[in-house]
């Protein structure tokens, strides 16, 4: 059965046929590093790590998975000047705080992890050939801006079905320089008052790059000119992947065949963000739940849709995947046996009704209804004293689990599916030890603003530091 999947510039669901046989190329936009993460950035993070995990294991591809960092931006220059720190020292602490955040929930590390101030030169390149084929323009100011010129490119709104006429003005740049308002920046030229470091040279002058040029030239430089699957929140349809995709095609790059767009995750049906003053920590939601619970959570509903958050979402989950790890325990023993020759071990297989509810466009909801009848099945089954029967939903449910990243028995958790005492000691651990060995990076490197710098980020958020002669311990203050 083929994979089926929703691609936004279709606007329906269609069969995923990947551009190289036998191998899948996915570039998932990543954080912008500007304050620690919540748990609704970690959303894509887990839905597209199960679309990885899938095209693997379902359908036998070999995957190549680039998940980029923004490390400049205005967001991030204005807090670190606010903050009074370099901005590259604040955009790194906070980079840290998303890997050991995506770690903690067994979100797989990506084939490449590029960050956009280390790919400047694919930039400007990309940017020249924009120019040069007539699809931007350096303001006639002298600013230093250079934008893309909206009206150049026939194909504008392909992706997200908008009209051009009803787009608003882009609010990336000083609008004085454009052709017309809805130009935007591929790159934005030097201020006074800006950081000298922040700013690289070009032919057009000094500054840096546009938000939506770094993705496109990101992934041309990990995944080549044409792609299989571009994929992002749902907030980043417009403008942001619209532009990419606009800038891609207008160099002669065929850029992403499909694009997907996962949910966020919601309060009150508003979507969970800094700026609503909403947003939970993932530092201090694994002070009272598990790792492997947040992960089951953030990956149970379709990942098309908005996930609610209430007091007991997450309670639910961990009663969930409880269940299963006490049928996998409670098994064991008899899996074990089978295995040492008690009788015919039925094989690991990924259940048909499984494997058609992922294949109808990675829908979870289904897929986990399987695996808690598969559950159900194999208590009754180990009740009535039908091993083998019992040992084969066993096998199932570990094909399930493993495929969708939460089986509780994976080392991984090391026994962080109990009780809140043991998320602290596993899951903090992972979050606070990743800062902790920054310290000490940057302490070796005497750069003793990054290492006080993320010495205070721990402590305001109730972590204890001290230095001993064997290293740095922490507790919670």
């Amino acid at each position: 059965m083929p994979l089926r999947l929703y691609d936004t510039e279709a606007a329906a669901v269609r069969d995923f046929v990947p551009l190289r046989d036998g191998a899948a190329s996915i570039y998932l936009c990543g954080a912008t590093v500007q304050a620690p993460p919540h748990i609704g950035h970690l959303r894509s993070g887990v839905a597209f790590d199960v679309l990885a995990r899938w095209l693997e294991a379902g359908h036998g591809l070999d995957v190549t998975f680039v998940r980029n960092v923004t490390d400049i931006d205005d967001k991030i220059l204005t807090k670190a000047a606010d903050a009074g720190r370099p901005w590259w020292a604040w955009a790194y602490t906070h980079e840290q705080a998303f890997s050991a955040a995506y770690d903690a929930v067994g979100v797989r590390r990506p084939t490449y992890e590029p960050r956009a101030t280390g790919h400047v030169p694919e930039m400007v390149e990309l940017m020249e050939l924009l120019v040069e084929r007539g699809h931007a323009y350096a303001a006639p100011d002298g600013s230093g801006d250079v934008y893309f010129d909206v009206r150049s490119f026939a194909e504008y709104g392909a992706l997200t079905h908008v009209r051009l006429d009803d787009v608003a003005p882009a609010e990336d740049a000083d609008p004085r320089g454009k052709r017309d308002p809805r130009d935007f920046a591929l790159w934005k030229g030097s201020k006074p008052g800006e950081p000298a470091t922040a700013s690289w040279p070009t032919p057009f002058g000094r500054g840096r790059p546009g938000w939506h040029l770094e993705c496109s030239a990101m992934a041309r430089r990990y995944l080549g000119d044409a792609f299989d699957i571009h994929a992002g929140g749902l907030d980043l349809r417009f403008p942001h992947h619209e532009n990419e995709q606009a800038q891609s095609r207008a160099a002669g790059l065929g850029f992403a065949s499909c694009w997907l767009h996962n949910g966020w995750v919601t309060q009150g049906g508003e979507k969970m963000s800094k700026s609503l003053g909403n947003s939970l920590q993932v530092s201090t939601v694994l002070e009272t739940t598990t790792p492997l619970a947040l992960r089951y959570y953030l990956g149970s509903a379709h990942y098309r849709s908005n996930l609610e958050h209430s007091a007991t979402s997450l309670a639910e989950a961990e009663a969930a995947i409880g269940r299963v790890e006490t049928f996998l325990r409670r098994v064991q023993p008899v899996v074990q046996a089978y295995a040492a020759g008690r009788g015919p071990s039925p094989a690991l297989r990924i259940p048909p009704a499984f494997a058609a509810a992922m294949d109808d466009d990675l829908n979870v909801p289904g897929a986990l209804a399987v695996l808690h009848d598969t559950v159900r099945a194999g208590n009754v089954a180990l009740d009535a004293g039908r091993e083998q029967f019992a040992v084969a939903a066993a096998n199932d449910v570990t094909a399930i689990v493993r495929t969708l990243g939460v089986d509780p028995l994976d080392p991984h958790w090391s026994g962080a599916s109990g009780a809140a005492g043991s998320a602290q000691a596993s899951a903090l651990d992972v979050l606070v030890q990743a800062q902790l060995d920054a310290r000490a990076r940057a302490r070796a490197e005497k750069d003793f603003v990054t290492a006080d710098a993320i010495r205070d980020l721990l402590s305001r958020a109730g972590v204890v530091v001290q230095d001993s002669a064997d290293g740095a311990r922490w507790s919670l203050g």
